[in-house]
C-alpha cells in the first residue's frame, strides 16, 4: 500500500466526509448530515477517524466511547481502495483508542443485507450476537 495515514477528523474535514459516505458507505441515517457528525466531534474529537492513502480520502469509522461501551459505526472503504487492508488498519486504531480509554468490548453497527460488510467485520474478528436486536425510536422527524 502507498502511504497510509489514520487521523482524527477535524470540523474542516466534514463535507469531504459526508460526500465519500454517499460513495462509500451504505446507506445513510438521520445523524448523517453536517449538524450530525458536527455534533459528533464537538462531543468526542477523537472518535471519527479517517484513513488517507497518498493524501485523499479513503476510508472511515467512527469509534465512539461512552465511558461505559465501545460503539463503531461507518466503517467504510472507498470501492477502490477495497481489499488493501485499509478497513483493518481503521479498526486497528479504533481498537487501540478503546484500550487506551479503558474500553473492553467493540460492538459495531453492521446492516443484515450487507453481506460484503458482514465478510470484513468476520474476517476482523466480531462476530454477530443473535440473542440481541437493536430497538429505535426516532426522537425528531426525519430518516
Amino acid at each position: 500500500m502507498s502511504d497510509l495515514h489514520i487521523r482524527a477528523a477535524a470540523p474542516a474535514d466534514l463535507d469531504a466526509v459526508l460526500a465519500f459516505w454517499t460513495v462509500a458507505a451504505e446507506g445513510i441515517s438521520i445523524s448523517d448530515d453536517s449538524d450530525g457528525v458536527a455534533r459528533l466531534l464537538a462531543r468526542d474529537p477523537e472518535s471519527l477517524l479517517l484513513a488517507e492513502l497518498d493524501g485523499e480520502l479513503a476510508g472511515t469509522v467512527i469509534a465512539g466511547f461512552d465511558g461505559w461501551r465501545c460503539h463503531l459505526y461507518r466503517l467504510a472503504v472507498h470501492p477502490g481502495h477495497r481489499r488493501q487492508g485499509i478497513g483493518g488498519a481503521l479498526l486497528a486504531a479504533a481498537e487501540e483508542r478503546f484500550v487506551a480509554l479503558g474500553g473492553r468490548r467493540g460492538d459495531a453497527m453492521v446492516l443484515d443485507r450487507n453481506d460484503l460488510a458482514q465478510h470484513a467485520w468476520r474476517a476482523a474478528g466480531y462476530a454477530p450476537e443473535p440473542q440481541w436486536s437493536r430497538w429505535v425510536k426516532h426522537l425528531v422527524d426525519g430518516d
